[in-house]
């Protein structure tokens, strides 16, 4: 939300710097994200002075430039070469001098330096008004009247408005702050200045009535609607200082009726509309809900399918305006209009967001109304706006002020518990310092007691209904940094079912981090365009989604992954290790279930850039290595099954760690036609944790330590020809299968395929590690174990020795 300082100002003054206001914003809780200086002319006219032309001679090496001499106020004149064809001795005209930047009406700013023009010294520039951004002329440099006096300022002659922006963050329960209005409420209950509320000269007593229009509310999401006719105005630019108000906030002036109402919205936080009066069709504004199906044309010239939840204002046979969102093409301001009916009502904040969300619209008015706006000023706010507009558009009140709030919104009444507010604070805060904040906050005190407070609350603080949302506005206000920090700090240990998996995900992720990986933190929402038709059905869609990007819970982790590889991927950052503890969802015969994720992906290359090795591109085994020694590092070092898969509908070379049946993760490469869709090239290496199975099996696994055995090991090695077809994987569920007690690990060390086998085969050098905790195996053991393993393996898998 933007407010302009001067503006501001002119609702409490508080001779306060714009840094000094910012920081005491802050303090309150209305983040101020910046500050920025507004010129209404670009660099103000800094550097440019009023000078006079004394000599003019054609420069000798150019035949369309001229030599001139011209006196700015300094001890001797300046040599300056021009190009204008009307430059001539005698006029007065605005000099840039050396060292100032000029700002033109287009193209970019540049800075004047003193250099050689065709071999002659020019020390500035005689401006035309385009140069200066004072207009779009670049005919010939601006000549200025003779009572201009040389050596002056040129931001003398040429009206400058300054101001300064402040950007503040306005959260979702400050709608009440959302003007310039709501601003100095909360400044006057930090200082005690009172405000200058805007006033309305408009009069109580109306000559001229013949622009009466009825109001039918059939509608309950409008309580209130406030209305007022202005007849004969003339719809014209609005005068200067509307227009330097608007665009300090960054609105761009429209005509002065339109600008009337934003003015006042800005000020006031109050939403109105100016309808052309003599489009209303039959006298008669009636505020109903849509007819499902029916279309409506807004100020946009975009044509709008309504679904029945919207709102409308309408005349006795057409729409009108979207209540509370956007006004109609066809009832909207024109410059041939001469009578117009404003608007000044409440809406219900529900209604108005779930119109703006279905139609994808975010006005000035819908941000206000979906925040909350205040039910009792709409007719300040009306009465305001047409003394405005009576002021600079002309005309005549026409009509009475029709309000119809046939259930008038009544302040909550709230019994407030000091000690309460004292124990929730942390700290005790002084009566009569908590009644000046709560006078400053519009909260009134009907009565008290010694420990309790009678209040009753403002109805535009829709936020604040409670005990504790009344004993926060006193603590923002009284002041974070006064709040005494407390020497010690009490707390009691508990224990809870879930405590053993925030430790072991601590555990995985601090191995992660120490070996080059970043932890990654992704929306739980996605976009249902990621999944097919046939998915989608167990889906767990948004009622109110934020955007069409963000319209469904995620199903998987996989794809919030790729658009953080895709973001780093085209900021030039393509070598990644991360690693996501997460959840999915989904909707199954309306059961909703949620499911527990530790995911990690690698692409690119396995290290940076040295001098002392090449580079080498992560590949499948980094994944396998890294999930692995996850596992380990959890103390599953049971002997897990392994089964491949080919497929599995997003990765290939896909791999399935099992214990007992129960999947413990599943690691692969993921498709690259689903790689391409986000921009990425390279592969991407992806392993998903099912954390619940792997959970359960940390659990169930009670650790037990053995001593290390005193007797050797024994390694012995083969070689073996197999069908191409058979993988490492089966080799070692055979031999630990054959010999699960004094076979410790297997390993292959070399596969080879090629013309000294048979085609169609490959072989496999393996090395066994044989231990038995004991005694000190002989060489019969030995051989036994290898015998029953060579059989083994020509049993099941049709293998021989390699000769």
């Amino acid at each position: 939300m933007k407010i302009s300082y001067n503006w501001l100002l002119e609702l409490i003054d508080i001779h306060k710097t714009p840094e000094e206001i910012s920081a005491m914003l802050t303090g309150t809780g209305l983040e101020v994200e910046g500050i920025e200086k507004y010129e209404s002319l670009k660099g103000g006219l800094e550097g440019i002075m009023v000078g006079e032309v004394l000599t003019c001679a054609k420069h000798p090496n150019a035949d369309k430039l001229s030599i001139t001499t011209v006196n700015v106020g300094g001890e001797s004149p300046l040599q300056i070469v021009c190009g204008a064809p009307n430059v001539a001795a005698g006029q007065k005209v605005l000099v840039a001098t050396v060292g100032c930047t000029v700002y033109p009406t287009s193209g970019e700013p540049f800075k004047i330096n003193k250099s050689k023009i065709r071999g002659e010294v020019s020390e500035g520039m005689i401006c035309a008004e385009d140069e200066l951004g004072l207009g779009q002329s670049h005919a010939g440099i601006l000549v200025l009247p003779d009572t201009h006096i040389v050596g002056s300022k040129a931001s003398n002659y040429f009206p400058i408005y300054i101001d300064h922006l402040i950007e503040i963050g306005l959260t979702a329960n400050r709608g009440d702050a959302a003007s310039h209005l709501g601003v100095a409420r909360d400044l006057r209950a930090l200082t005690g200045t009172e405000i200058k509320y805007p006033t309305s000269n408009l009069k109580s007593e109306i000559s001229n009535l013949k622009s009466e229009i009825s109001i039918d509310l059939e509608d309950t999401d409008c309580p209130r609607y406030s209305g007022l006719s202005i007849s004969g105005i003339e719809v014209k630019d609005s005068p200067d200082w509307l227009q330097n108000k608007l665009k300090v906030i960054g609105l761009s002036p429209i005509n002065n009726i339109v600008d009337a109402t934003n003015y006042v919205l800005h000020e006031m936080g109050q939403p109105l509309h100016a309808f052309d009066a003599d489009k209303i069709g039959g006298n008669k504004i009636i505020v109903k809900k849509a007819a499902a199906g029916s279309t409506f044309t807004t100020l946009d010239k975009v044509e709008r399918k309504l679904t029945g939840v919207e709102l409308m204002i309408c005349d006795a046979e057409k729409p009108l305006a979207i209540a509370g969102v956007f006004g109609g093409m066809d009832s909207g301001i024109q410059s041939s209009t001469k009578n117009i009916f404003i608007e000044s009502a409440y809406f219900n904040a529900a209604s108005v967001r779930k119109t703006a969300k279905t139609h994808g619209l975010n006005t000035d008015a819908s941000f206000r109304y979906e925040r909350g706006t205040d039910p009792n000023i709409t007719l300040d706010a009306l009465k305001r706006v047409a003394s405005i507009i009576l002021e600079i558009a002309g005309g005549s009140v026409s009509s009475e002020i029709v309000d119809v709030y046939p259930n008038p919104v009544q302040p909550i009444e709230l019994n407030f518990s000091l000690s309460k507010c004292h124990r929730l604070i942390g700290q005790k805060i002084p009566l009569t310092d908590t009644k000046r904040i709560l006078a400053g906050l519009d909260i009134e005190v009907v009565s008290e007691t010694a420990d309790s407070l009678s209040l009753l609350l403002p109805a535009y603080r829709s936020d604040v209904t409670r005990e504790a949302d009344v004993s926060e506005e006193i603590l923002r206000i009284y002041g974070l940094n006064n709040i005494d920090i407390p020497t010690q700090v009490k707390s009691s240990i508990s224990t809870s079912p879930d405590e053993n998996n925030f430790c072991l995900r601590n555990k995985v992720a601090d191995y992660l981090s120490a070996n080059g990986f970043l932890e990654l933190t992704c929306n739980s929402l996605t976009k249902s365009a990621y999944y097919t038709e046939e998915e989608l059905s167990n889906a767990v869609r948004m009622l109110n989604p934020l955007s069409s990007d963000l319209d469904i819970m995620r199903m998987e982790m996989m794809y919030s992954g790729l658009e953080m590889l895709q973001y780093n991927n085209n900021r030039k950052s393509s070598d990644i290790k991360c690693f996501e503890y997460g959840l999915t969802y989904q909707n199954i015969e309306g059961k909703y279930k949620e499911t527990s994720h530790f995911v990690v992906y690698i692409t690119g290359n396995k290290q940076g850039e040295s001098w002392s090795q090449p580079q080498q591109a992560s590949n499948y085994f980094s994944l396998k290595s890294t999930v692995l020694n996850i596992l380990s590092k959890l103390g599953i070092n049971q002997r897990l099954e392994s089964s491949y898969s080919e497929e599995h509908t997003r990765l290939y070379n896909t791999t399935i760690l099992s214990f007992n049946k129960k999947p413990l993760v599943t690691f692969g490469t993921i498709q690259p036609t689903i790689t391409e869709k986000f921009d990425l090239s390279q592969p991407v290496y992806m392993a998903d944790f099912d954390w619940k199975n792997v959970l359960s099996l940390v659990q169930a696994n009670n650790m037990k330590f053995r001593p290390i055995s005193t007797f050797p090991q024994v390694r012995r090695d083969l070689a073996l020809v197999l069908d191409q077809k058979v993988t490492y994987g089966e080799l070692e569920r055979i031999a630990l299968k054959s010999e699960p007690k004094l076979l410790q690990y297997i390993n292959a060390f070399d596969v080879y395929q090629g013309d000294k086998i048979e085609q169609g085969k490959k072989s496999y050098a393996l090395s066994f590690v044989l231990q038995d905790d004991e005694k000190t195996m002989t060489d019969q053991d030995i051989d036994r174990v290898m015998s029953k393993l060579i059989k083994q393996f020509e049993k099941e898998l049709g293998a021989s020795l390699r000769s």
